[in-house]
């Protein structure tokens, strides 16, 4: 038992000595466990329970931040709950350490028809008038695009739901005004479906499919306009984004407040969605300075990062209003079209 310390000390090798309290708080961050110090570092897998612990354990030392610390507990287990693949899994499939996957890569048009099966075979079942079609002769020869578009939009569907449902589970979300909600989501799926993104992107690719396939970044360039157009400058987000080496909890609060920004057009009631969201981002703070505390300015780089997002999104649709404009045998999906309406 250390003398509570509140100021979050840096812990590096020169100065781990000077504060008992900090560096005891870093090494079970780090996965030191707590049960059984004597026995060392605990399994990667239960990192996650050992940092649920530890908050419970801090809630108990400083009150004042108990409220805080409960309020990420809870979204961080909603976002486990609603995004199965999470960044964690993502990063071991990309890293090639996870053996029960090993992505299909689709690098070319003759692989992406030959990984067509794969694509099918993960789909998840939203309804059956919605399920993919298999490529057409006419489609393998030049118009893949378009069908590899409406594959990959079968799958965001799937993710605005999950968008939905986290949302729902946001402490005050379903309190607030049922227009509020509507509009609220409709402004931010776009921008959470490009963080969500970053956790399954490298330098040089992206998983798909639940992670049973990897597209690669070269293959994307080489695709016609405008489609070529439409991941580059996500990729470039994703890794600036992903060197802020974030974890999935601190995802789940920066993700929550997205949502809740109180700046969309036509809110009701704008004040009480900042209210919300000043607590989120509160919680956000505290977190991030107990497990990055090597990162004093992450808090204001995740700021700017909301900020990053708008012309992302804008850009995104001013590309699918191209399509929609150019392609008159692309099939949008009604979720899309409707979402799109809105941001024009």
């Amino acid at each position: 038992m250390y003398k509570y310390c509140g100021l979050n000390c840096r812990i590096h090798k020169k100065s781990r000595n000077k504060c008992q309290f900090c560096r005891f708080k870093k090494c079970v961050l780090a996965g030191m466990s707590h049960t059984a110090i004597r026995f060392g570092r605990t399994p990667l897998a239960e990192r996650n329970q050992l940092m649920a612990e530890f908050h419970t354990e801090v809630g108990w030392i400083n009150p004042e931040a108990a409220n805080l610390q409960n309020l990420a507990k809870h979204l961080h287990k909603s976002y486990l709950r609603h995004f199965t693949l999470t960044k964690s899994n993502a990063r071991a499939i990309l890293a090639g350490r996870d053996g029960k996957h090993t992505p299909f890569i689709i690098h070319d048009m003759k692989s992406l028809a030959a990984g067509q099966e794969i694509l099918n075979s993960r789909w998840p079942s939203v309804a059956p008038t919605l399920s993919p079609e298999p490529l057409r002769p006419q489609e393998l020869t030049g118009e893949v695009e378009l069908s590899f578009f409406r594959h990959v939009q079968i799958r965001q569907a799937e993710e605005v739901q999950k968008v939905t449902e986290f949302a729902k589970s946001i402490p005050g979300f379903v309190k607030l005004d049922i227009n509020d909600q509507v509009t609220m989501l409709k402004y931010s799926v776009i921008e959470v479906m490009i963080i969500r993104l970053v956790n399954f992107t490298n330098k040089d690719g992206a998983l798909m499919s639940g992670g049973e396939a990897f597209v690669t970044r070269e293959f994307l360039k080489s695709v016609r306009k405008p489609f070529c157009d439409m991941m580059e400058p996500k990729f470039e987000f994703s890794n600036k984004f992903n060197a802020l080496e974030l974890e999935d909890c601190d995802l789940a609060l920066f993700i929550a407040a997205i949502i809740l920004c109180g700046d969309r057009p036509g809110l009701v009631n704008a004040k009480a969605i900042e209210d919300l969201q000043d607590e989120v981002l509160q919680a956000l703070e505290l977190q991030l300075k107990a497990l990055h505390p090597e990162s004093p300015l992450l808090f204001a780089k995740l700021l700017q990062k909301m900020t990053d997002l708008r012309p992302l999104v804008a850009e995104h649709v001013r590309i699918i209003h191209l399509l929609k404009k150019n392609e008159l045998d692309m099939c949008l999906h009604p979720l899309f079209k409707e979402i799109m309406e809105d941001l024009c």
